[in-house]
């Protein structure tokens, strides 16, 4: 920014005359990028999947879900695996019953218990999800190449510790669980 006034070059934020070193980008913005990345490909996933016979599919949808996995869980299990309270695991899984993604049943090692079951409807939207995120995968790499997305991530997978790269919980930190 140049000061009129006095005619001075000036940064308000750094002043590279005195020894701070420059970045070309500024460090908030990569968390911002991937974010966005990650945004760009859901929301087009669920463009897909309304589509393809699943409007009321959403993002929050295809993690618990992921956290009922192919045997089943309690809504106390889909709670813990997505760091959310039991009660906000029971308001998705009664929009998944809802909507006929999932179903009740009694849990066979434990007559006490309800295990949340996938239903063939929740098959196929995790099913379709696959096969969308394939493609919208080769469309990123029609737009970057194989290898720069083979290496972006190469790179992730070195930077985000391995315990943490398929964690479902992501909820936890974006809202009170």
């Amino acid at each position: 920014m140049v000061d009129h006034v006095a005619g001075e070059n000036v940064n308000q934020v750094v002043d590279t005359g005195k020894g701070v070193p420059v970045r070309d980008t500024p460090g908030y913005e990569l968390p911002l990028l991937l974010f966005g990345g990650f945004r760009t490909l859901i929301d087009r996933l669920h463009a897909r999947l309304a589509d393809e016979g699943h409007p009321e599919m959403r993002p929050a949808h295809g993690f618990a879900m992921q956290a009922i996995g192919v045997h089943g869980a309690t809504a106390s299990d889909i709670g813990r695996r997505l760091g959310v309270s039991k009660q906000a695991a029971g308001k998705t899984v009664d929009r998944l019953l809802a909507v006929g993604y999932a179903e009740r049943a009694d849990d066979p090692a434990d007559a006490r218990r309800k295990l949340v079951r996938l239903t063939p409807r929740g098959y196929d939207a995790l099913a379709r999800s696959a096969a969308i995120f394939d493609d919208l995968r080769a469309e990123w790499i029609a737009a970057l190449g194989a290898d720069r997305v083979r290496d972006m991530e190469a790179a992730l997978r070195n930077v985000v510790p391995e315990e943490t790269a398929f964690r479902l919980d992501a909820t936890s930190w974006l809202g009170t669980p």
